[in-house]
């Protein structure tokens, strides 16, 4: 069954991580973009801070979708078992791995500008961290995340998904501490295929439920989400 859009996958998420509604210690990070505004509906629902945790994919020579590996901005990097062979296999240049880890990195860096003000992560030590995306498919971006987030000592570390393939959430959930996922298809082609609307994120519209977030979270009351997205 297909997923309305991403704002849906967040209200079904929410409803099955109601156990954490209010807890003080507890902070959603949603992986941009398209895992925004899945957060901020559960941020909405629980009454939950919201903020990004902004990791950029590592893309095979001659096909960047293909992520080999992801980089986070912690400083985290993190590769696919196989992505040595993969490299090897399309006689990738030496220089590959360093020129993209650069790249995306610079990227990072323009990314937390203009999400955060240019501001620091907020300590993640000792809370409970909800982390959040639209779905996973090799889950190379979603594996570093969870290494990166881990290295900053959470007291419980929650992934909450709505759809990705039975290998790759088998492997994540040996990972977090408890994991929360709406579908898990016995045939999975790409997370886009799994939604009814799957349209782009971009910059303003992560902008915008960040901001909505953090004023529905000071008045205590939703905002109404973006009509578009």
């Amino acid at each position: 069954m297909l997923l309305v859009n991403r704002e849906e996958a967040g209200r079904l998420l929410a409803d099955r991580l109601v156990s954490y509604r209010r807890d003080p210690s507890a902070l959603i990070l949603a992986l941009p973009r398209g895992g925004v505004p899945v957060g901020y509906m559960i941020s909405l629902a629980l009454h939950l801070p919201l903020d990004v945790f902004i990791t950029r994919k590592l893309g095979a020579p001659g096909n960047p979708e293909f992520a080999i590996g992801a980089v986070a901005e912690t400083g985290t990097v993190f590769f696919n078992p196989q992505a040595q062979d993969i490299l090897a296999a399309l006689h990738a240049q030496p220089q590959y791995l360093n020129t993209i880890i650069e790249r995306e990195r610079r990227e990072i860096a323009r990314r937390q500008t203009a999400y955060r003000g240019g501001q620091a992560l907020p300590s993640l030590a000792q809370r409970t961290v909800l982390l959040v995306d639209d779905g996973v498919a090799t889950g190379a971006t979603f594996f570093a995340s969870v290494e990166a987030v881990k290295a900053q000592n959470p007291h419980r570390l929650v992934a909450a998904v709505p759809v990705g393939p039975v290998d790759t959430l088998r492997l994540l959930r040996s990972q977090v501490d408890e994991l929360v996922v709406l579908q898990t298809p016995e045939f999975f082609e790409a997370v886009g295929n799994h939604y009814e609307d799957f349209e782009q994120v971009g910059d303003e519209a992560v902008q915008h439920y960040l901001k909505l977030a953090a004023e529905a979270l000071r008045h205590n009351k939703p905002s109404a989400p973006l009509a578009h997205a």
